[in-house]
This record gives C-alpha cells, structure tokens and sequence, in this order.
C-alpha cells in the first residue's frame, strides 16, 4: 500500500518548549469555580464497539480510548494546537526524518505498572503484526519497514521504533510528514501494557476489566455489549491532580425524545438534537452547534451489485438524491450540503488559501436532477443488460440513520424499475457487515484524523483497507501515490494532484456524498472546557469540570 502520506516539513528542530504546558487552574487556587459533585452525564448514539487501540475503527470506540489512554501529545484549540502529555521533551533531525522523543518518569498504568518506552515499542509492533489484523494499520507506514513488517516481509524488531532505556523512544521515519505529531496524538499511536495484552489474549479490550488504563479515566462498567459505561477519573495518572472530573457516565440514547426528557428532568448533561428539536432550541442558553469533518455518504458495492459497475448507473442513482431537501426536511440539525467527498474546512491551498472542497468542486457529483438521473439510468440499463435493480440499503437503527435511510429509499425509487429495501442494524453489526462486504447499498461516514484532504482520500484507493465497495481506479492511485512520494516537498503541486484525485473520484461517482455533519446538542452551561476537536477525535474530557 501507499499510505506514506507526507508533505514539506523542511529543516526542523523541535523543542519540548515548544509544546505548552497545560494550563488548566488546580482546585488550589480556584475551589470556588467547582461544584461539589464532578459527574458529567453525557450521551452516545452508539455502541461502544471495542477497548482496544488497535481495533477500533469507528469515532465513539476512539473518544474512549482517547480519554481512558495516553499518547505522546494532546491536541487542543479544535486540534490545531499540540501540547505534551507523556513526552516532555522531543527533537526531530534536520532532515525530519528521526525523532527523540523523551518521556515522564512519573507515568503509571491504572495497575500501578511503571509506563515506559517499551509499551510504545509493543503498541506499534503488536497493531502491524499481519495477525492483530488491525485496520488502521496502514497509519503507521511512514514509520520505517512498517509496510513490511505488516505485510510479514520483515520481522517486527525491523519496525523503525526503539527504546533507548526506559524513556527515550527513537523513531525513524521513511520521509519528512509533516502532521506526524498530530498523529502521535491519535490514539493508534498510544501504548499498550504487554503483561496485561499477553494474560488477556484474545479477551483483550473485550471489555473493561480486560484492560489498564494510562490516561486521566479509567473504563468502568462495560461488559463488551452494553450501553452504559463510566470513566472513572484514574488516582494513577501522572496529571490527575490537574483532572476535575470524578467520573463520565456514559448512555447510549438513540431516540432524541427520550434524550430531551432525561434533560429536561436532569438526569444528563448533554443530548444530542433532532431537526425538529433543533428549530425548538436554536437560541437557548444550552444550544451548542459542532460541525465537524464528518462527512456521510451512499457507497455502491459493486463486487455484489454487478450493475453499480456502470458509471452511469451510479451517477443515476446520484443525480436522484435532493441533497438540501435531506439536510432542512429530515436532518434539520444545521448539517451542510457536501461539495464533495472530501469536506469544507479539511484543508486549503498553501499558496491562495482556497478551500480544498471548493478547489475540487464537481457540480454533476452532489447535485440533484431526476430528469437526467432517468436518462443515465436508461442508459446504464442498456450498457449493463439490466431492466431493473433490486437492492437494499444498510443504515444504522439510530433515528437519524432510520430517517436517512427512509429518505434514500423515497429518491431512489423515483427512478425507473428500482425497488430499494432498508436495513437497520445495531452500529457495530453495521460496521461487521461493512467490513465484510456484505452489503449492496450502505450509508457510510468518515471522520478525519488531522486536517488535510489525504486522510480522506487515500481510503478509495484500491488497496486501501477502507475501500470495501470495489471502486477502483489507476489514474486515482497514481495521483495519491505521487501526492505521497515524489510531490511530498511541493505543496502546491501536491496539492493540485490531490484536487485532481477528487474531482476524478466524483467525476466517476465512485461514491455518492450525502451531508458534512453539525452536531447539535444541549449542554448544560455549568459544565466548562469541553475539548472539542472539528477533525479528529471530537471530545477530551481532561481539562472539563463542572462549575458551581
């Protein structure tokens, strides 16, 4: 695989000074800011799928791990700015290619386990060996003989990590990236406790006792299949003097009804909003509006579906969705019409300062117009030898996803001859389904893990690990592969390759972008410094307390 993304980093030194230290005020000088119970009641639209780093691959399995583990870094101010967690000191060679990395002394595990260099050396060796089978792998392959390593070319002591005693790490990397940093921050690139991982083997992040935590919570309470859950605030991280927070419950509620209820009666703090709620709160004191790089759409398997190999097909099925009458009339929750797959605010021209979306729109790819969409399907019908197409579409059981799965239906069966069925599971059972390819119609999203337009695309390359409808195209891989390797040090021809992969990507209708995603909640007012991050994992509770 290809996904070596890099761009221009230059001669670069970089200091721990570099990265402030936190901030936040101690109860010591501030107790009159607190209340006296530091419990947040937050809500989830989802299943917790997995404890484990290196399975997880949907936002909610991310944001606990985020708040229950420790990387290197923090990221704050929306993800933009980085701040050290168990590193505190880091320098990059002038050819930006190896970092040293030293770390606190003072980390524990929730076991009371010293944390050193070798649970990151474990972590990253463990998440490339071919038999974690991890998903994500493919983030760590500009850490050097990380390709090989995962694909069993080169044992896992070749992996370009290593522990200098117990706290330096030293990693080599195969070119300048740029963004590397933010990546550490993700919790891909977190340690693992090797005792614990190994006694637990297969059980390990099945549950919450089948882990040891290193970040300011511990996970409580989760049985693998339930949807409740607490993070506790952890007595053994290295910080937690500096942790307000006692404990997050956590409760999946997937009906806004009868999230508004548990509000209104104050029995949470947070509630995810409906359109129709949506209109009733805007302006209230607990209205909060997050958007964010999440973006949706409706992928076409085309190794079970044999006519959504046709490119009018798919543009057909296109053409049929009114994009705006989705995001005012069932959304209604401020999320946008796409101008693309890749998202507005992911990233802009390093020389105009132009919005990648905007640079690399294809009108033809997100609009609506069933008179051509008839004629196209027409055409694909008798391209294909098709008279007509059955299908199902795959969506979630949550009320958005029922809604929007609901309206698919209704667009797509104004076309002629298409009969469209709609299959509501469980997100974890969705994303099992995905993973297997067993689907014909899905409606999928993705959220960025640092902001810049390759984390979006790379995943429709051929090879890719998140490519599972079949969609496939050389020109495509050509254009990412150079935007990753030999365009690495010119931003801005790199950059107008990777317009050039997107507009080729809608211009196929390799996918069908559906809505950018704005999360409307409400929040109690008494609770403060919620780190919210618009591309990447979106909540870190670290810093958040519950004032008086």
């Amino acid at each position: 695989m290809k996904f070596k993304r890099a761009i221009t980093l230059g001669t670069v030194t970089l200091l721990s000074a570099l990265f402030l230290a936190n901030t936040t005020v101690t109860h010591a000088n501030a107790s009159s800011k607190y209340a006296k119970d530091q419990t947040l009641n937050w809500t989830e639209s989802q299943e917790l799928a997995t404890n484990d780093l290196a399975k997880a691959t949907d936002t909610e399995s991310f944001n606990v791990l985020l708040n229950t583990q420790s990387g290197l870094y923090r990221l704050k101010d929306s993800g933009h700015k980085i701040v050290n967690d168990l590193a505190t000191s880091t320098k990059v060679s002038k050819d930006g290619k190896t970092y040293t990395v030293k770390l606190r002394h003072n980390a524990k595990w929730s076991n009371g386990n010293p944390l050193t260099a070798q649970d990151f050396v474990y972590s990253w060796q463990r998440t490339l060996d071919p038999k974690t089978a991890s998903q994500d792998a493919f983030y760590m392959y500009q850490v050097e003989n990380a390709e090989a390593v995962n694909k069993g070319q080169k044992p896992l002591s070749a992996l370009g990590i290593k522990a200098d005693g117990k706290y330096q790490l030293t990693i080599h990397l195969t070119k300048p990236v740029s963004y590397f940093q933010k990546l550490l921050a993700w919790p891909l690139f977190f340690p693992v406790n090797k005792k614990v991982a190994t006694q637990e083997g297969s059980k390990f992040g099945t549950s919450a006792k089948n882990n040891v935590y290193s970040g300011a919570f511990k996970l409580t309470g989760w049985t693998g299949t339930n949807s409740k859950w607490t993070l506790a605030k952890n007595g053994k991280y290295w910080d937690n003097k500096h942790v307000h927070l006692s404990k997050i419950n956590e409760q999946v509620v997937k009906d806004p009804s009868t999230g508004l209820n548990e509000y209104q009666s104050h029995k949470i703090d947070e509630t995810v909003l409906s359109g129709e709620q949506v209109a009733n709160f805007k302006g209230h004191k607990d209205f909060v509006s997050r958007k964010s790089s999440n973006g949706y759409r409706l992928d076409f398997n085309q190794k079970k579906v044999k006519a959504f190999q046709n490119v009018n097909v798919r543009k057909a099925f296109s053409l049929a969705l009114n994009r705006k009458d989705l995001v005012n009339n069932v959304l209604s929750d401020g999320s946008v019409v796409p101008q693309g797959f890749a998202p507005t605010g992911i990233g802009t021209n390093p020389k105009s300062g132009k919005d990648f979306a905007k640079s690399a729109y294809v009108k033809s790819g997100v609009t609506y117009n069933l008179s051509e969409a008839k004629k196209l399907l027409k055409q694909g019908y008798k391209q294909t030898g098709t008279k007509s197409i059955k299908t199902e579409v795959l969506t979630t059981d949550d009320d958005a996803g029922k809604n929007v799965g609901e309206f698919i239906q209704s667009q797509l069966e104004k076309l002629p001859n298409v009969k469209v069925s709609v299959v509501n599971l469980p997100k974890t059972a969705q994303l099992a389904r995905e993973k297997s390819g067993n689907f014909q119609l899905i409606i999928g999203g993705w959220q960025s893990v640092f902001a810049d337009p390759i984390n979006f695309l790379d995943i429709w390359e051929s090879n890719s690990p998140y490519n599972f409808s079949g969609w496939n195209n050389k020109q495509y891989d050509t254009l990412l592969s150079a935007s990753e390797n030999s365009l690495a040090n010119k931003p801005e021809d790199r950059w107008n390759n990777l317009v050039k992969a997107e507009k080729l990507l809608m211009t196929q209708q390799g996918t069908a972008p559906l809505f950018q995603k704005v999360q409307a909640q409400l929040l109690n007012t008494k609770v403060k410094d919620v780190n919210y991050n618009p591309s990447g994992v979106p909540y870190d509770w670290k810093d958040t307390y519950i004032a008086k």
